[in-house]
């Protein structure tokens, strides 16, 4: 039995890796993967820049206070760029629905988990290979913006942790969105839910009075917590709670992606 099972798992990892190179090339052909990913980049060294200029030389109103926290400053424009990393984890998946290609897709690789599978790691690699350099570029063009008074460096306590989780963040938000429309069958249902969970609902929540706490625990909210070098005092999530929130709320869209994905027809 221990064989029979040694070989299903090569035979599986096989088939994975075989179908891994097919999904990158069907990224690479989608105009919105390039479009997606440079509005990204764009929007978060651009809002990045925007940001440190109006602060630059208000040393006063910013830097001289204990709790400024340089850069999850530099980094506040990223919530914009987010929208980039939704549109562009749908788009991977949702497109071939719209299209009904995906059947073509599933006659090639059967096996439909490690079609999953492929699909979104395809995403992930491609989503966290732009986002981990754009952070640092954001990192250093905010930074750069605000002046040497109030500034932070790379090596600052917290700053180098904060510029890699960007992009952890991002590729997490990117995934999230990947399997919501791995499970809804489509793009415009997929971002009828994210675009509002991700960019009004959870605003709306934190100012109802009793309620407001439920926001610190939706993705948005919690995951953003690593993007800063100085804690929040207004969440009662820290930087790793908020990570390992975000973390659940990804595995919890992956797996429903893949139930979704083996228990339906295409």
């Amino acid at each position: 039995m221990s064989a029979v099972r040694d070989a299903q798992r090569g035979d599986t990892t096989r088939l994975f890796l075989a179908a891994l190179p097919g999904e990158w090339l069907k990224l690479r052909t989608l105009r919105s993967t390039w479009w997606n990913l440079a509005a990204a980049v764009a929007l978060s060294v651009g809002i990045g820049f925007l940001y440190g200029s109006v602060i630059e030389g208000n040393y006063a109103d910013f830097g001289a206070k204990a709790e400024w926290d340089a850069v999850g400053y530099g980094f506040a424009g990223t919530n914009v760029a987010q929208l980039a990393l939704v549109c562009f984890g749908v788009l991977a998946v949702g497109a071939e629905y719209s299209t009904g290609t995906v059947r073509a897709s599933l006659t090639a690789v059967p096996r439909r988990g490690v079609f999953g599978a492929a699909k979104f790691t395809a995403v992930a690699v491609t989503a966290f290979a732009v986002t981990l350099p754009t952070a640092f570029l954001t990192f250093a063009v905010a930074q750069t913006a605000m002046g040497e008074r109030q500034n932070a460096a790379l090596g600052d306590p917290g700053a180098l942790r904060a510029t890699v989780g960007l992009a952890v963040h991002l590729t997490l938000v990117c995934l999230i969105s990947a399997g919501v429309a791995m499970m809804l069958r489509g793009t415009v249902p997929a971002l009828g839910i994210l675009v509002p969970l991700f960019f009004i609902v959870s605003d709306i929540l934190a100012s109802l009075p009793g309620v407001g706490a439920f926001a610190w625990y939706l993705p948005g909210v919690a995951g953003a917590q690593i993007l800063r070098a100085v804690p929040d005092a207004r969440f009662d999530v820290g930087t790793w709670e908020g990570l390992g929130v975000l973390l659940l709320w990804t595995a919890a869209a992956l797996c429903g992606g893949l139930v979704t994905l083996c228990r339906r027809d295409a």
